[in-house]
């Protein structure tokens, strides 16, 4: 009977207690929302902030390794705003972590900072204008992520710092990403083995976000260095024995074989060093390659393919060979749960506003480098990413490959470690090349500016979801576990023996950084990097007004006229 009575006062009192339970959990969403309010509203005051940061790491240019000014500028900025900084992690005197806060979750937040070879331009100018010719430039946008991410990051500290929100704030840069040089490095150093989830963020044409396999392949990156013996090259050439010959035979051979390998890799090579002078016959000479694929044992395998087309290249020319891994990456895999709730955050925001000077910039430039589509700059969001297919094709011959890939990306180690997301935002030009003077045309501009404070508010959004909603992490862990390493466990591409390659680029930076000094942009006395260059924004020749003005006649919808 006692039981009875228990059961049905159970009965009686469960609506009232899911009641108590539905108010309590609106109550809680309703802080989180006026809590995202808040920090919104504080990136968009903090906008010529993120403006500066931009356009400072925009005018230093500085090459993978060799990022010695962003760093000074990024440490120096962090340490004022109180964050504990940590510089030269994993033997790397460009990288660091700053970290502030106390407790759980840790909450890591990164972005790249390196640029490209030869790709100095002007921004604004829809042509190709060098600030400095053949100097680096920022030709993908990595002076742009890091300036979305303090801003984004210093909003929510603020509100920690009121409201006493416990947890850890994170971050870091990708040095040398161009050369897939060190996150792998990281991780092996043990830099992420506290960390509980991680956003990463990286320059794109549109605000979004994927999750699962993103369609990239893993990469090797790999030095063959080739010794033979000097000798005069006219005087007594059967004496020498040309490293060249076996850097220009490895090439040939790898050239054949491309026809026998499978469809889903991409290698590509430089020779980074040649020899001397014609007439002496080269004792030492070196081929840099990459090696991508798809799959860890796909990449492992097309890497030692290249070592046995070296090892016969050197038996041919009775040279000795050796190699050095300079960088890897595994194919990134993003995180569902955390992208599901930075999508919500995504949706929330929204494009950015684009003036009509923004579109013109946008469709000159889509013009002059004959853009598949001359379309402008993104008015739609973009829905969320969804897995690429790694679903087995069955080819003609009954082999069954992996669906192709493309490019590689080292935040992939970290993904295959952490739970990870991606947010791209929208601060370059649709349709370019990549990797081009082209795609630094927009980076210090009004259409980067509004796409780095676009995604610094999702940003935010998604840190307070992460610190405020344990059971986000939960979930990023449980699909972790459960889902994405349940059947493929990582495995470093790289050894422990191996160390970063930090004098890569050293020489070129030596050459161009003091005709780049000049050119640092100086926010105390200019507003914006446009200004201090005297740029008229946008800057178009005639021709190319015209050209954007017959495209916009030939794409505006027919009018429909009455028969009356």
């Amino acid at each position: 009977m006692k039981n009875c009575t228990k059961l049905l006062m159970a009965i009686l009192l469960a609506p009232t207690l899911l009641l108590g339970q539905a108010k309590k959990a609106a109550k809680g969403t309703d802080k989180i929302d006026k809590l995202k309010a808040e920090a919104v509203a504080a990136v968009e005051a903090n906008k010529v902030q993120a403006q500066q940061i931009n356009d400072m790491l925009f005018s230093f240019s500085e090459l993978g390794f060799q990022e010695e000014e962003s760093f000074n500028y990024l440490t120096t900025l962090l340490e004022k705003e109180g964050f504990t900084v940590k510089k030269g992690i994993s033997g790397i005197p460009t990288a660091w972590i700053a970290t502030w806060g106390s407790g759980k979750p840790l909450i890591a937040v990164g972005s790249d900072i390196d640029c490209i070879p030869k790709a100095s331009q002007k921004p604004g100018v829809a042509y190709k204008e060098p600030i400095v010719e053949g100097a680096p430039g920022h030709g993908e946008g990595h002076n742009s992520g890091q300036a979305l991410n303090i801003v984004a990051v210093l909003a929510v500290k603020k509100l920690m710092e009121r409201d006493k929100i416990p947890g850890t704030l994170m971050l870091w840069p990708g040095v040398a990403e161009e050369l897939v040089g060190t996150k792998a490095f990281y991780v092996r150093d043990g830099y992420f083995k506290d960390v509980d989830a991680c956003i990463f963020t990286h320059v794109g044409n549109n605000l979004g976000v994927s999750w699962g396999d993103n369609g990239y392949n893993g990469v090797i990156s790999v030095k063959f260095n080739f010794e033979g013996q000097a000798a005069h090259a006219a005087g007594a050439p059967w004496r020498g024995r040309s490293a060249l010959d076996a850097v220009e035979l490895m090439n040939v051979g790898w050239n054949y074989r491309r026809e026998h390998l499978e469809l889903t890799q991409r290698s590509h090579y430089v020779i980074s060093d040649g020899g001397d002078q014609p007439n002496v016959v080269p004792s030492k000479a070196a081929v840099w390659y990459y090696f991508r694929e798809r799959t860890y044992p796909k990449i492992k395998k097309l890497f030692e393919t290249g070592v046995k087309i070296a090892e016969g290249a050197a038996m041919m020319t009775d040279t000795k060979f050796s190699y050095e891994i300079l960088g890897s990456a595994w194919p990134v895999h993003t995180n569902r749960p955390i992208a599901a709730a930075m999508y919500d955050n995504i949706k929330k925001v929204g494009l950015p506003t684009w003036t009509s000077d923004d579109q013109l910039l946008a469709h000159a430039s889509q013009i002059e480098l004959q853009a598949p589509k001359v379309e402008g700059l993104a008015v739609k969001l973009d829905s969320m990413g969804m897995p690429a297919s790694t679903a087995p094709v069955v080819m003609m011959g009954g082999q069954a490959m992996t669906p192709m890939g493309g490019g590689s990306d080292d935040i992939a180690d970290i993904s295959w470690s952490l739970p990870t997301v991606v947010l791209r935002y929208p601060s370059n030009i649709p349709g370019l090349p990549g990797h081009h003077w082209s795609n630094a045309i927009s980076m210090a501009t009004p259409i980067a500016h509004k796409g780095i404070v676009a995604g610094a508010k999702a940003e935010a959004m998604t840190l307070l979801d992460m610190l405020l909603k344990p059971e986000i992490i939960k979930e990023a862990w449980a699909y972790y576990k459960d889902e994405q390493t349940k059947d493929i466990k990582y495995e470093p591409l790289i050894s422990p023996k191996e160390q970063p390659a930090i004098y890569l680029n050293q020489k070129i930076m030596s050459e161009f950084k003091p005709k780049l000094t000049p050119f640092y942009y100086n926010p105390s006395k200019y507003k914006t990097y446009l200004e201090q260059l005297g740029i008229t924004y946008p800057t178009l020749r005639d021709d190319q007004r015209e050209a954007v003005k017959k495209a916009m006649e030939k794409s505006a919808p027919a009018k429909v006229t009455s028969s009356r």
